[in-house]
């Protein structure tokens, strides 16, 4: 029997259709928790890490981390891995990672008007009308950046996305049921010789895609009968080293035959391709009132392929800090509200394993030792040799690092 996924606008009774499915059909259901406990194992990142992947919201230092892109890498790979079972109904972001190459599986999309869902939203939910309207807005924003994200189009529900849109509020749950099921007796759903390879595809490519992202590599992987292919869609100053690098790196995967790259239609972007050095600080957060300075000092780390980013006062540092995981602080002492020592305190509170590098102007004696005891990673003054600084950084940055095998090995 095919596979099914179902992609559903809220306030939609979605759930009511996945269970009405369920019982006729048979199938196992596959949520999108079910692929985030199954990446995690194969990651070793955590569940909330991997379900950022699905808002449109991303952290400052992932232009420097690839961190998105990696936990894109391992959804895809737990998806691919899964296909592998049947009579699947996959629900969710889930199923819209599936490549359409793969024919034996039914994508179904349930919509609604925007009165209708107003009003499965207000009898559910409680909520007035305007209130109803404005969450209804903000879920499709993010189910249009995750649809963008993967597919290129605009609008989440895009008929050429599934092989069935069913407009609820004209369909009641049964009834979409049934014409789901209908659907599914339909001979262009029974797997192929093609279609059995496509999955195949999928997992290599998949498997690929996680092994370039752990060399700190993010480029777009497609697989055809255990050929790779690799496309590069960034501009790159040594392209040939970069070509050789990927290169050994796809190849050296089980079951590659074989690789080759090319240049996507984006390479001639002014954004440059950056590689993630996993040994290089790159989620450095600055913290001082002093605009000029900070932004030079981000700036010239830049230059030694550090990346990091800015805040200017205490409460929009503890801000970043709580959304982005930076994991090195680089914190000045005197700044206007919250100083550097309480917001020192605070860090070590609710994020111990970042590593907080004071460096200030204006800081005594019992300024340090406070900090020390606070738990500082180290104590610096103004004017501070760039050498220096850097050196520090790393060491800090070693010491998370070693933080992090050490758990992921436990």
């Amino acid at each position: 029997m095919p596979c099914i996924t179902i992609f559903s606008s809220d306030f939609c009774n979605g759930s009511s259709v996945v269970k009405e499915v369920l019982d006729r059909t048979g199938s196992t259901l596959v949520t999108e928790n079910d692929l985030l406990v199954r990446a995690s194992k194969l990651s070793g990142m955590s569940e909330e890490r991997l379900e950022r992947v699905f808002s449109s919201k991303t952290s400052v230092f992932n232009k420097f981390t690839h961190e998105k892109e990696l936990s894109l890498a391992y959804l895809k790979l737990a998806t691919a891995e899964i296909l592998s079972g049947h009579k699947l109904l996959i629900v969710g972001y889930g199923g819209l990672l599936i490549p359409r190459a793969i024919t034996h599986i039914l994508h179904v999309c349930l919509v609604g008007d925007m009165r209708y869902r107003i009003g499965v939203a207000i009898e559910s939910q409680g909520l007035s009308e305007k209130d109803a309207l404005k969450m209804i807005k903000e879920l499709d924003k993010e189910r249009a950046y995750w649809v963008h994200t993967l597919h290129g189009v605009e609008e989440p529900w895009d008929p050429s996305l599934y092989d069935l849109v069913i407009p609820m509020g004209k369909s009641n749950v049964k009834e979409a049921a049934s014409r789901i099921d209908d659907y599914l007796q339909k001979d262009i759903l029974k797997p192929t010789n093609a279609s059995k390879q496509a999955v195949k595809d999928f997992l290599l490519a998949s498997r690929v895609s996680v092994a370039l992202g752990h060399e700190g590599h993010n480029v777009e992987v497609s697989a055809s009968d255990s050929r790779i292919l690799l496309t590069i869609n960034k501009n790159v100053l040594l392209l040939k080293r970069l070509q050789d690098e990927l290169l050994e790196i796809a190849g050296k995967v089980e079951g590659v035959e074989a690789v080759e790259t090319k240049l996507g239609t984006n390479f001639h972007e002014t954004d440059l391709y950056r590689k993630y050095d996993f040994n290089v600080p790159s989620k450095v957060l600055l913290v001082d009132d002093e605009c000029e300075f900070v932004q030079t000092l981000s700036e010239r780390l830049l230059l030694r392929d550090m990346g990091s980013a800015v805040a200017h006062d205490g409460e929009s540092a503890l801000k970043l800090i709580a959304e982005d995981d930076p994991e090195v602080l680089v914190l000045d002492l005197k700044m206007p509200g919250l100083d550097g020592i309480e917001v020192l305190r605070r860090v070590k509170k609710t994020r111990p394993d970042v590593e907080v590098i004071i460096l200030t102007g204006h800081g005594s004696e019992t300024d340090r030792q406070t900090c020390m005891q606070l738990g500082a990673f180290a104590y610096m003054h103004k004017p501070v040799d760039i050498e220096v600084l850097t050196a520090k950084l790393n060491e800090a940055n070693k010491k998370v690092q070693e933080k992090k095998k050490a758990r992921a090995i436990n």
